[in-house]
Parts: C-alpha cells; sequence; structure tokens
C-alpha cells in the first residue's frame, strides 16, 4: 500500500517511463528551482519530475522482471540534474548499508545512474550511492581495459571496465526507511564534460545491486547477448540551456613529511623534514574540453599497496594508480596492450593534461618533468603521452596513441594505431600495431608490437574469443606496462553458460575451455616448437543469495630460454662448469578452487591451489601450493575490518625440499566517524624466504655471474595509520604515520628492527569559481 501511495504522489509529474514496456526515451521536465538534498524525496518539485520504473533483471540472469521495484525521479536545472531514487525491498530488514569511506560501498545496496553525456555508447561517467548516500563514481567504459590507471575497479565485470579513480563533486543524501530505501542526488553540470550542441540527448542506464540476493537490475531490459552494454541504455531527450559558468577549480597544497632512517646499521636514528608548497588549476575550456596543470605536487600515497608474492616471477608486476593529478579524465588514456602507464611518472615536478572531445574525437595528452633522481644521466626526464580516439558508427573506434620520454641524449619513443570494430551486435574484432624507438648506451633499438582479435562473441549461452598477440625483443615502452617481450602468443576461449529457472538453486554455470601457446618472436610460423602451452578449464556457478565458486583446472608446458640463464654456472667445489639448461617441462597440471560468500556483515573470499610448475630461478620442476583467505567484517556502519592471509609454498619435485615460502597476512581497520572523517590502521607483514639455488641435474650449488645464489630472505613488517578529512574531493586533510620495521626469524615480534619511519600532513582546498 505504501508503494503505491509513493506512486500516486509522482502521478502528476512530467510521466512515467517503463524500461520493460521500452519507454526509453525521457523527455525530462526543466524547472528553474532547488531541492533541498537531505534523502526525504517531499519537496513538491519532486512531483513534477519524469519516473523512470520498472527495471528488470540483468545479473546472474538476464531477461527476467526484476523481483524488488525501483523508482527513479528525474528532472533538471539550469545548472545541475537531479535524481530521486526510491528502492523498494519487499524481503524484509535486509537492506545492506554502512557509513563507508568514497568508492567503498560494493558491499552495500547501491543504486549507479549512467550518463553517457557524449551519447556515443563508449563510456559513461558512473554515479552511485547507497542508502546512506555515500558516494561512488567513476568511468565505466564499454570493451576498453583501464591500463593507464588499472584500477580499483568494481564488480568484476566481463561486459565493462568500471575504473573508480575519477571523483567528482555531487550532493547526496539518503536513508533506510521501514519498506526499503530512499536517496536524493544533485548532479552540476560544472562537475561533467558534455556535448556543445543545444538542444542535446545523453544516454542513461540505472543499475541497482542487492546484496541479500546478489541480483543487478537495469532500467532498461539489459541482454548479455551484446558486446556494447551501453548501447542498450535509453535516452534523456531535448536538454536545452545547460550553464556550467566558469569552471576553474584552483587547489593549493601543502604538504610536511618527516623521514626517518638509521644513520648506521644498528647505530643512531636520524629525521629529516621536507615542507612542501604545491598547487593545481583545472580550467574547463569549453563543455567537453579540460586543461590542468599542476606544479611541485604531492605524489605520495595514503595507503601501501597491496603485498604480492615476488617469489619465481618472471616479469613485473602491475601496481594501479593513486595520485590525484592523474586520475581526472585518465581512461581517455587506455589503450590496448597498456602502451600508457602513468606511474613510469615516479616524481614530477611539472605537470599538464589536456582531456576531453572534440565531436567525435577524443583528445588527451598528458605532459611531465620527472625529478633528476629519476634518470640515468642526472637531467630531468620528460614524458610526453598522447591518444586520439574517433567514434566509427555507433560503437566501433578508431585510435592512434604516442608516447616518448626523453632523458637527456637517450629517448624511447612509441607510435601506434588501434580499432575496434563491433559487428551484427554480438561480435567485436580489434587489432593494434605499434613501433618503438629506443636510443640509449646501447645503440639505437627499433621495435614492433602487434595484435589482432579476429572475433569475440558475446552470446548469451555461447561466446568466444580468438587473439594473437605478437612483440619483438627490441620493442620497449618506456611509458607503458609491457612486462614481457620476444613472445607470440594465440589466445583462444570457448564459453558455454547453462541458466536456472527462478528459484533454482543454480541461477548460472558457465564454462570456459581455454588455450595459449606461447612461441619465441622468431620461431612463430616454423615447425619450432611452442615455448609454452596453457589449457585451461574454468567451471564457474552462481548460487541462489549472492554465492559464487570457480574451479580451474589446468594443463601447462613451460620451457626455459637460454638467455635467461647466460650467466650461470655450476659450483663443483673444485671448479665451476657450465650450466646446461634443461629441456621444457609437459603436462603440468593444476587445480584451483574459488569460493565468494554474499556482501553480508562478514563477507570472505577463498582460494585453494595446488600445480605442478616450473621454477624459474633454476630451471627446474616444482610444486606449487597457494592458499589465500580474505575476510572482511563489518559489525557496524561506522566500523569495517578486512583481513587477508596469502600462502605459498614452492617445493622440488626431483626431492620434495623446499625452495621457497612466502607468507603475507595483512590487517586493514576503519573507522568512519562521520561520512568525511575516518580514521584507518593498515599492517601487512611480507615473509618470503627462498633457498640458495641449486643445479637441477646435480644438486650442486649454482653461481649468477660468478656469485653464489645464495639464499633471499625478507621479513618486512610495515604500519601505516592515517586521519582522513575528505568533505568534498580536493579538499583534504591528512595526518599520517608510517614505520618499516624488519627481523631476522619471521613472525617472531622480538627483535623488529626500525628501517624508516616518517610522519606526513596532507592539507589542500579546492576553489571552485
Amino acid at each position: 500500500m505504501l508503494a503505491l501511495l509513493l506512486l500516486l504522489q509522482g502521478a502528476d509529474g512530467a510521466g512515467t517511463y517503463s524500461g520493460t514496456a521500452k519507454q526509453l526515451d525521457v523527455h525530462l521536465p526543466r524547472i528553474e528551482t532547488q531541492a533541498k538534498i537531505d534523502g526525504v524525496l517531499d519537496d513538491a518539485v519532486w512531483r513534477q519530475a519524469a519516473m523512470l520504473t520498472h527495471f528488470s533483471q540483468y545479473r546472474p540472469v538476464d531477461g527476467r522482471p526484476a523481483e524488488d521495484s525501483t523508482e527513479v525521479l528525474v528532472w533538471y536545472a539550469s545548472d545541475a540534474i537531479y535524481f530521486g531514487i526510491r528502492a523498494f525491498e519487499q524481503h524484509g530488514t535486509v537492506v545492506r548499508a554502512t557509513l563507508a569511506d568514497r568508492d567503498n560501498i560494493d558491499a552495500d545496496d547501491h543504486v549507479a545512474i549512467l550518463l553517457d553525456t557524449y551519447l556515443d555508447h563508449r563510456r559513461a561517467t558512473l554515479i552511485a550511492v547507497n542508502p546512506l548516500g555515500v558516494q561512488e563514481d567513476g568511468v565505466w567504459s564499454d570493451g576498453v581495459g583501464a591500463g593507464a590507471a588499472g584500477g580499483p575497479s568494481a564488480g568484476g565485470r566481463f561486459d565493462a571496465t568500471i575504473d573508480l579513480n575519477p571523483d567528482y563533486v555531487y550532493e547526496s543524501h539518503g536513508r533506510v526507511t521501514e519498506w526499503g530505501y530512499e536517496v536524493e542526488v544533485r548532479i552540476p553540470f560544472k562537475s561533467l564534460r558534455y556535448q556543445s550542441a543545444d538542444p542535446q540527448d545523453w544516454g542513461i542506464q540505472i543499475v541497482r545491486s542487492a546484496q541479500h540476493s546478489g541480483y543487478e537490475d537495469t532500467w532498461t531490459p539489459a541482454v548479455r547477448a551484446n558486446a556494447s552494454f551501453l548501447i542498450q541504455s535509453g535516452r534523456l531527450v531535448g536538454l536545452t540551456d545547460l550553464r556550467r559558468g566558469l569552471v576553474l577549480d584552483i587547489t593549493p597544497e601543502f604538504t610536511a613529511t618527516v623521514n626517518g632512517a638509521p644513520v648506521t646499521p644498528g647505530g643512531s636514528y636520524d629525521y629529516t623534514g621536507k615542507p612542501e608548497l604545491a598547487g593545481t588549476v583545472r580550467w574547463g575550456m569549453t563543455q567537453n574540453l579540460s586543461l590542468t596543470s599542476t606544479a611541485n605536487p604531492d605524489f605520495s600515497q595514503v595507503e601501501a599497496d597491496v603485498g604480492q608474492v615476488t617469489v619465481n616471477e618472471r616479469f613485473a608486476l602491475f601496481y594501479p594508480e593513486k595520485r590525484p593529478f592523474f586520475l581526472e579524465g585518465l581512461e581517455q588514456f587506455d589503450t590496448p596492450n597498456q602502451l600508457i602507464y602513468t606511474r613510469r611518472v615516479v616524481q614530477p615536478v611539472f605537470g599538464a593534461k589536456l582531456a576531453g572531445k572534440v565531436g567525435p574525437m577524443g583528445v588527451a595528452y598528458l605532459g611531465a618533468v620527472d625529478n633528476s633522481d629519476q634518470s640515468a644521466s642526472g637531467s630531468n626526464p620528460v614524458f610526453n603521452m598522447l591518444r586520439l580516439r574517433r567514434d566509427l558508427g555507433p560503437t566501433s573506434t578508431l585510435g592512434l596513441v604516442y608516447t616518448d620520454r626523453i632523458d637527456g641524449d637517450a629517448y624511447n619513443r612509441v607510435l601506434g594505431a588501434d580499432a575496434r570494430v563491433v559487428w551484427r551486435k554480438i561480435w567485436f574484432s580489434e587489432a593494434q600495431i605499434a613501433q618503438s624507438w629506443t636510443h640509449d648506451a646501447f645503440g639505437f633499438h627499433p621495435g614492433k608490437l602487434w595484435t589482432i582479435t579476429f572475433a569475440d562473441r558475446t552470446g548469451r549461452a555461447y561466446g568466444n574469443h580468438f587473439e594473437l598477440l605478437g612483440i619483438e625483443p627490441t620493442f620497449q615502452d618506456s611509458s607503458g606496462f609491457v612486462p614481457r617481450t620476444d613472445f607470440v602468443v594465440l589466445r583462444t576461449y570457448n564459453r558455454f553458460s547453462w541458466y536456472g529457472r527462478p528459484g533454482a538453486p543454480v541461477e548460472q554455470f558457465t564454462a570456459i575451455l581455454g588455450y595459449a601457446p606461447i612461441w619465441r618472436y622468431a620461431d612463430f610460423g616454423t615447425q619450432s616448437h611452442t615455448l609454452e602451452d596453457t589449457l585451461q578449464t574454468f567451471l564457474v556457478a552462481n548460487l541462489r543469495g549472492g554465492w559464487q565458486t570457480q574451479l580451474t583446472l589446468s594443463l601447462n608446458h613451460f620451457g626455459f630460454n637460454a638467455a635467461d640463464y647466460a650467466g650461470y654456472e655450476v659450483d663443483r667445489a673444485l671448479d665451476t662448469i657450465p650450466f646446461t639448461v634443461p629441456h621444457g617441462l609437459y603436462q603440468l597440471p593444476g587445480v584451483t578452487l574459488y569460493v565468494n560468500t554474499p556482501s553480508r556483515a562478514v563477507t570472505v573470499n577463498a582460494v585453494l591451489g595446488y600445480a605442478a610448475t616450473a621454477i624459474f630461478p633454476e630451471a627446474s620442476e616444482g610444486r606449487q601450493s597457494r592458499f589465500s583467505l580474505t575476510a572482511a567484517l563489518r559489525p557496524t556502519p561506522s566500523l569495517r575490518i578486512e583481513g587477508r592471509w596469502v600462502h605459498e609454498r614452492l617445493t622440488r619435485a626431483r626431492d620434495g625440499s623446499r625452495f621457497s615460502t612466502a607468507d603475507i597476512p595483512r590487517l586493514k581497520l576503519e573507522y568512519q566517524l562521520s561520512r568525511s572523517i575516518f580514521l584507518r590502521y593498515v599492517g601487512q607483514y611480507v615473509a618470503q624466504n627462498q633457498v640458495a639455488l641449486a643445479d637441477p641435474r646435480t644438486g650442486q650449488p649454482l653461481l649468477v655471474n660468478g656469485s653464489a645464489a645464495g639464499p633471499v630472505v625478507t621479513n618486512d613488517f610495515r604500519n601505516d595509520v592515517l586521519f582522513s578529512y575528505k568533505p568534498v574531493p580536493g579538499t583534504v586533510v591528512f595526518v599520517g604515520y608510517g614505520a618499516s620495521l624488519t627481523e631476522d626469524d619471521a613472525f617472531q615480534f622480538q627483535h623488529l628492527t626500525r628501517a624508516s619511519d616518517g610522519f606526513f600532513l596532507k592539507l589542500s582546498y579546492l576553489f571552485r569559481m
């Protein structure tokens, strides 16, 4: 009855638009007034708003009516667009809402508003709120990986990349009610980039996530059998006379750090302080172009990167971008194969960025001057990164990328082109070719990268992917993330999905069969054997109530590249002999089990795996066991406790002896005093122990470049405490302390020694003109 009364309150509005009836062209009323954003939809103006209703289920099973009713009221004024959300819940008091930090509401019930302000079906601004109005924002990109930023990404999706790094200024408040929850949102046009046309149409999609069921509902009836999610959105029709006014954001910064380090091992300890003044200016040149510049910025991180096991890793590990200056508009730098990776700019003294869209052409440029301590010659390395991306038809694109890093007389330049074509609605093909030119102390080195996705089918019951990627050994990208060269890989995947009936315990079951042979670049197309092969089967089950399990079966072949062992010798005590690189290892099986519980007051993710594998540091066969457990506890709306433990053990197959052990526990405690204030503690212990390298044939010690390859032990205990006040993006007060401690024996906590520590203060204020 209450839902009916609330529905009748909006009966005199601008019309009701049913998603299931495909009433997807929404004519918004323009009302020159303001609403009080307090989480209560009682202002008279809401009765004049357009109403979006009748949602459909999208995940885990598409094409079904939504179990819970959702209504979204929409109207706009000259300077902002307003949304009023009523999310009804018929299953009792199951609404999940916490007083979380920004971008940390994925474990709560929430509603996301996707605004495709260019109506190009490629990217949309994501504005999300939980039942208390806590905000999450970012960019939804169809078919593009977040290569420049790398995360965090919401949801682990296959239909899009959701980059939560960008932050926008908008208002939101909400409340939990006896029938569900309601939220009010006001988004100033000053915070958005959009077309210069008048009038103009925007794409719109509303996505509601309910944690008690694990369901995701959409306003328009989106289906999985489509290569584009955003093209299935509705439209806000006839928006006119949108006024941003002057868009000029000035953010002065003050930072002070006091860093400590031992003067001599076991001796005195010395602290040095360093105050810094900095500033960032952002100018909205037009509705669709913005220019940002920064001088002497603070590029510190307020939280350490999550620890990763580095034993037996052959290639560089990827860490996401977290630094504020890079984040706005960073999604426009995304390219296939991550040819732009902004963390290559380590400590810039100056930076400038232009991002936006001119007609069908997306434009993004980043220039930066790095600190001289990042130079091999003592000069200041200069970075230039340019990305152009032109729309072709409804969802296809053509792109160009150029980067360079100039360090004195040395340089690295990369020029590439890429194209993505969507055809017959559920298929897409993609290609990229890039050339690098590198000049360094060893001479001049050109190199090529190329890739082609012949076909990718996004069907509901069946999908596939066929891709070929090749990178020459001389290809180098000092402005991107290309961790491996000198190979060609063929990737093939076939997916089969089955869907349970409504109420069934198994709502969706998916089987994915994958095969990926890898050749050395020079061997591809010849009669030579592959360097590596991976055959995998993924079995994924989505269970009723939000549970998910996955079983991965693999069969691998690994080869050893002789060039990687050029400096190896066998120490026979009386003499040394050259190291003989063993032949490849074949038919190495592996199995991994994943279990994810629903998002509740306690959420658990567990991974258990065992595999026969290669021990690359000594070119031998090994057995790897791995276990990781992540548990998130939210006993109150304000307190969040997250624990993570990763354990990995590697033994030699020939005798069962231990090669390495890694244990990385991590504890994160957050207490949210209000939406803008929190206290956080992060403690992380990285314990990795690797024995001395031995010849896999004789067991005798190995020498690497003439020196004994002895054991490697790491026992690092990192602790960080932070007070954070962030009322709006750009205005912050950070006060923190961090310390790195070491000890000889892992987890004893009796003879810890400080390796370094530091205090820091950061103050910044956003002046929005």
